[in-house]
């Protein structure tokens, strides 16, 4: 299992709790988007995690981007996935971003509003935020691989209400 998780920002811990902390020990990869706030925060999630792939948001402190990039590309279940924090323009800059490196699937977060959008030629995946909802609900992604490819996911609350499913069909090649 891949599980998403973004903007914790916590200045002394990772702030995992109930599903949110099962899935991440539970994942063969975590991804976090950015938004830890301190080093010790980053230091926590590995900790908690097999693998954990982060990349650094506007809120990071220095030691969190001399360890993290700004954005990173990786594939899992045969997909090719392009992570940020964020990008100026939106939804539109995020579908370029992803198009630029080649990605089935943008994963970002900054807005701590949970989003799935498969309607583009690229998917966006926003997770929310597990810690500060900022007036949307508590969650993180997680993403299950597919027999036939492809990955099953589901937008899941921090009490383990799963709120959205969809499907990410394999790529095409």
């Amino acid at each position: 299992m891949l599980t998403v998780v973004s903007d914790t920002h916590s200045t002394d811990s990772h702030r995992l709790s109930g599903r949110t902390l099962e899935a991440v020990r539970e994942a063969e990869l975590v991804v976090h988007l950015g938004d830890f706030m301190r080093e010790s925060v980053l230091d926590a999630f590995e900790s908690e995690s097999s693998q954990l792939f982060g990349v650094y948001g506007n809120n990071d402190d220095a030691g969190i981007r001399e360890r993290l990039p700004d954005a990173r590309t990786f594939t899992f279940a045969g997909l090719t996935f392009a992570a940020t924090h964020t990008r100026r323009g939106g939804s539109t800059a995020l579908s370029m971003f992803g198009r630029e490196r080649g990605a089935d699937v943008v994963l970002f977060g900054h807005s701590h509003r949970p989003t799935f959008d498969g309607t583009g030629e690229v998917t966006l995946l926003n997770p929310g935020s597990h810690a500060q909802p900022r007036g949307h609900r508590t969650a993180h992604a997680e993403l299950e691989p597919m027999t036939d490819g492809g990955v099953r996911g589901r937008l899941v609350t921090v009490e383990g209400d799963v709120f959205e499913t969809f499907t990410i069909p394999p790529a095409e090649n």
